[in-house]
Protein backbone atom coordinates (compact mmCIF):
# COMPACT_ATOMS: atom_id res chain seq x y z
CA UNK A 1 0.00 0.00 0.00
CA UNK A 2 1.35 3.27 -1.30
CA UNK A 3 1.39 6.62 1.36
CA UNK A 4 -0.83 7.77 -0.67
CA UNK A 5 -3.45 5.31 -0.67
CA UNK A 6 -2.63 4.95 3.56
CA UNK A 7 -3.57 8.65 3.66
CA UNK A 8 -6.83 8.59 1.68
CA UNK A 9 -7.75 5.17 3.93
CA UNK A 10 -7.18 6.87 7.42
CA UNK A 11 -9.10 10.20 6.47
CA UNK A 12 -11.73 7.60 5.30
CA UNK A 13 -12.38 5.59 8.18
CA UNK A 14 -11.60 9.42 10.72
CA UNK A 15 -14.88 10.93 8.79
CA UNK A 16 -16.48 7.29 8.92
CA UNK A 17 -16.48 7.28 12.64
CA UNK A 18 -17.21 10.88 12.96
CA UNK A 19 -20.61 10.58 10.71
CA UNK A 20 -21.45 7.36 13.11
CA UNK A 21 -21.08 9.56 16.09
CA UNK A 22 -23.69 11.70 15.35
CA UNK A 23 -25.74 8.90 13.42
CA UNK A 24 -29.53 8.82 13.53
CA UNK A 25 -30.82 5.58 14.50
CA UNK A 26 -32.83 5.52 10.98
CA UNK A 27 -30.42 6.81 8.19
CA UNK A 28 -33.44 7.29 6.49
CA UNK A 29 -37.41 8.45 6.20
CA UNK A 30 -39.29 5.09 7.04
CA UNK A 31 -42.02 7.82 6.59
CA UNK A 32 -41.37 9.97 3.96
CA UNK A 33 -42.32 13.80 4.73
CA UNK A 34 -44.96 15.93 2.66
CA UNK A 35 -42.40 17.99 0.23
CA UNK A 36 -42.76 21.61 1.56
CA UNK A 37 -44.29 22.64 -1.84
CA UNK A 38 -46.97 19.63 -1.83
CA UNK A 39 -48.41 20.98 1.67
CA UNK A 40 -52.22 21.59 1.40
CA UNK A 41 -53.93 24.02 3.24
CA UNK A 42 -56.19 21.30 4.71
CA UNK A 43 -52.69 20.02 6.00
CA UNK A 44 -51.01 23.37 7.09
CA UNK A 45 -53.56 24.66 9.32
CA UNK A 46 -53.43 20.85 10.84
CA UNK A 47 -49.82 21.98 11.91
CA UNK A 48 -51.09 25.40 12.84
CA UNK A 49 -48.09 28.18 13.46
CA UNK A 50 -46.04 24.99 12.64
CA UNK A 51 -46.56 25.70 9.15
CA UNK A 52 -43.41 27.57 7.54
CA UNK A 53 -43.99 27.36 3.99
CA UNK A 54 -40.68 25.85 2.75
CA UNK A 55 -39.14 25.72 6.10
CA UNK A 56 -41.65 23.59 7.24
CA UNK A 57 -39.52 20.97 9.55
CA UNK A 58 -39.52 17.67 8.83
CA UNK A 59 -41.61 16.61 12.08
CA UNK A 60 -44.82 18.40 10.88
CA UNK A 61 -44.30 17.32 7.24
CA UNK A 62 -43.86 14.02 8.05
CA UNK A 63 -47.11 14.15 11.14
CA UNK A 64 -48.94 15.30 8.28
CA UNK A 65 -49.23 11.84 7.33
CA UNK A 66 -51.87 11.13 9.31
CA UNK A 67 -54.23 13.98 9.39
CA UNK A 68 -56.25 13.56 11.82
CA UNK A 69 -53.57 12.66 14.41
CA UNK A 70 -51.37 15.68 13.18
CA UNK A 71 -54.44 17.81 14.38
CA UNK A 72 -55.20 16.00 17.65
CA UNK A 73 -51.23 16.30 18.76
CA UNK A 74 -50.32 19.82 17.73
CA UNK A 75 -52.56 22.08 19.96
CA UNK A 76 -50.54 20.20 22.92
CA UNK A 77 -47.29 20.61 21.21
CA UNK A 78 -47.88 23.91 21.14
CA UNK A 79 -49.14 24.32 24.53
CA UNK A 80 -45.96 22.37 26.02
CA UNK A 81 -43.31 24.78 24.03
CA UNK A 82 -45.45 28.29 24.36
CA UNK A 83 -45.34 30.34 27.73
CA UNK A 84 -48.12 28.74 28.85
CA UNK A 85 -46.72 26.00 29.78
CA UNK A 86 -45.57 27.42 33.62
CA UNK A 87 -42.05 25.93 33.33
CA UNK A 88 -39.75 28.63 33.22
CA UNK A 89 -37.75 28.42 29.83
CA UNK A 90 -34.28 27.64 31.14
CA UNK A 91 -36.06 25.01 33.29
CA UNK A 92 -38.01 23.75 30.35
CA UNK A 93 -34.98 23.28 28.04
CA UNK A 94 -33.13 21.06 30.74
CA UNK A 95 -36.24 18.70 30.87
CA UNK A 96 -36.28 18.66 27.41
CA UNK A 97 -32.54 18.23 26.53
CA UNK A 98 -32.18 15.66 28.91
CA UNK A 99 -35.42 13.75 27.96
CA UNK A 100 -33.85 13.90 24.01
CA UNK A 101 -30.56 12.88 25.91
CA UNK A 102 -32.19 9.47 26.98
CA UNK A 103 -34.21 9.09 24.50
CA UNK A 104 -31.36 9.12 21.80
CA UNK A 105 -33.98 11.82 20.01
CA UNK A 106 -30.85 13.36 17.40
CA UNK A 107 -33.55 15.75 16.56
CA UNK A 108 -35.20 16.97 19.74
CA UNK A 109 -31.77 18.06 20.57
CA UNK A 110 -30.16 19.82 17.69
CA UNK A 111 -33.65 21.37 17.94
CA UNK A 112 -33.39 22.87 21.08
CA UNK A 113 -29.50 23.54 21.40
CA UNK A 114 -30.09 27.12 20.26
CA UNK A 115 -33.58 27.29 22.56
CA UNK A 116 -31.62 26.38 25.67
CA UNK A 117 -28.77 28.77 24.59
CA UNK A 118 -31.14 31.80 24.51
CA UNK A 119 -32.89 30.79 27.20
CA UNK A 120 -29.37 31.03 29.80
CA UNK A 121 -27.90 27.89 29.45
CA UNK A 122 -24.48 27.44 28.95
CA UNK A 123 -22.64 25.14 26.44
CA UNK A 124 -20.77 23.86 29.67
CA UNK A 125 -24.08 23.35 30.84
CA UNK A 126 -25.70 21.61 27.90
CA UNK A 127 -22.95 19.42 28.00
CA UNK A 128 -23.32 18.75 31.36
CA UNK A 129 -26.44 17.58 31.03
CA UNK A 130 -25.67 14.16 29.08
CA UNK A 131 -23.59 13.92 32.12
CA UNK A 132 -27.03 13.98 34.20
CA UNK A 133 -28.01 15.33 37.89
CA UNK A 134 -25.08 13.82 39.42
CA UNK A 135 -22.53 16.05 37.85
CA UNK A 136 -20.71 18.47 39.43
CA UNK A 137 -21.87 22.13 38.98
CA UNK A 138 -25.35 21.77 39.44
CA UNK A 139 -27.93 23.66 41.90
CA UNK A 140 -30.07 21.60 44.16
CA UNK A 141 -33.07 22.14 42.23
CA UNK A 142 -31.79 22.15 38.57
CA UNK A 143 -30.48 18.45 39.60
CA UNK A 144 -33.51 17.64 41.27
CA UNK A 145 -35.34 18.54 37.16
CA UNK A 146 -32.89 16.30 35.46
CA UNK A 147 -33.66 13.74 38.13
CA UNK A 148 -37.20 13.96 37.53
CA UNK A 149 -36.78 13.58 33.91
CA UNK A 150 -34.39 10.39 35.16
CA UNK A 151 -37.00 8.85 37.16
CA UNK A 152 -39.81 8.89 34.80
CA UNK A 153 -37.54 7.79 32.13
CA UNK A 154 -36.99 4.95 33.61
CA UNK A 155 -40.09 4.19 36.25
CA UNK A 156 -42.55 6.49 34.83
CA UNK A 157 -42.54 8.00 38.04
CA UNK A 158 -40.95 10.88 40.58
CA UNK A 159 -39.46 9.86 43.50
CA UNK A 160 -40.80 11.54 47.13
CA UNK A 161 -37.12 13.47 47.51
CA UNK A 162 -37.12 14.79 43.66
CA UNK A 163 -40.65 15.24 44.14
CA UNK A 164 -40.27 17.53 47.72
CA UNK A 165 -38.04 19.63 46.19
CA UNK A 166 -39.69 20.47 43.07
CA UNK A 167 -42.45 21.19 45.03
CA UNK A 168 -40.77 23.58 47.32
CA UNK A 169 -40.58 25.83 44.53
CA UNK A 170 -43.15 24.60 41.83
CA UNK A 171 -47.14 25.09 42.01
CA UNK A 172 -49.04 22.04 41.15
CA UNK A 173 -50.13 23.60 37.65
CA UNK A 174 -46.48 23.96 37.52
CA UNK A 175 -45.68 20.23 38.58
CA UNK A 176 -48.01 19.01 35.88
CA UNK A 177 -46.65 21.23 33.18
CA UNK A 178 -43.58 19.15 33.97
CA UNK A 179 -44.70 15.61 33.77
CA UNK A 180 -46.85 16.29 30.39
CA UNK A 181 -43.26 18.15 29.13
CA UNK A 182 -41.62 15.25 29.84
CA UNK A 183 -43.90 13.09 28.46
CA UNK A 184 -44.81 15.11 25.10
CA UNK A 185 -41.02 14.84 24.07
CA UNK A 186 -40.58 11.17 25.13
CA UNK A 187 -43.75 10.31 23.01
CA UNK A 188 -42.14 12.49 20.44
CA UNK A 189 -39.07 10.61 20.54
CA UNK A 190 -40.47 7.59 19.83
CA UNK A 191 -42.19 9.19 16.68
CA UNK A 192 -38.46 10.43 15.64
CA UNK A 193 -36.42 8.02 16.36
CA UNK A 194 -38.98 5.10 14.52
CA UNK A 195 -40.35 7.28 11.68
CA UNK A 196 -36.85 8.22 10.54
CA UNK A 197 -37.13 11.92 10.74
CA UNK A 198 -33.95 13.61 9.23
CA UNK A 199 -32.49 16.20 10.39
CA UNK A 200 -32.38 19.26 8.53
CA UNK A 201 -29.54 20.30 6.47
CA UNK A 202 -26.24 21.93 9.36
CA UNK A 203 -27.92 20.48 12.30
CA UNK A 204 -25.95 18.49 14.25
CA UNK A 205 -27.47 15.65 16.44
CA UNK A 206 -26.27 14.05 20.18
CA UNK A 207 -23.21 14.95 21.41
CA UNK A 208 -20.42 12.42 21.83
CA UNK A 209 -19.82 10.99 25.26
CA UNK A 210 -21.63 11.44 28.18
CA UNK A 211 -23.95 9.18 30.34
CA UNK A 212 -27.34 8.00 31.62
Amino acid sequence: MTRTTRFVVVVFFITLASSLGHAQRVSEPRISPVKPTELTDTQARAIGRFARGEETLNIFRTCVRNLELCRAWTPFAQYVVSADNGIPPREKELLILRTAWLCRADYDWSHHVGGAKRAGLSDEAIDRITKGPDAPGWSNFDAALLRAADELHRDQHVSDPTWATLRGRYSEAQLMDLLFTVGQYTMVSMFLNSAGVQLEPGLVGLPKGGSK
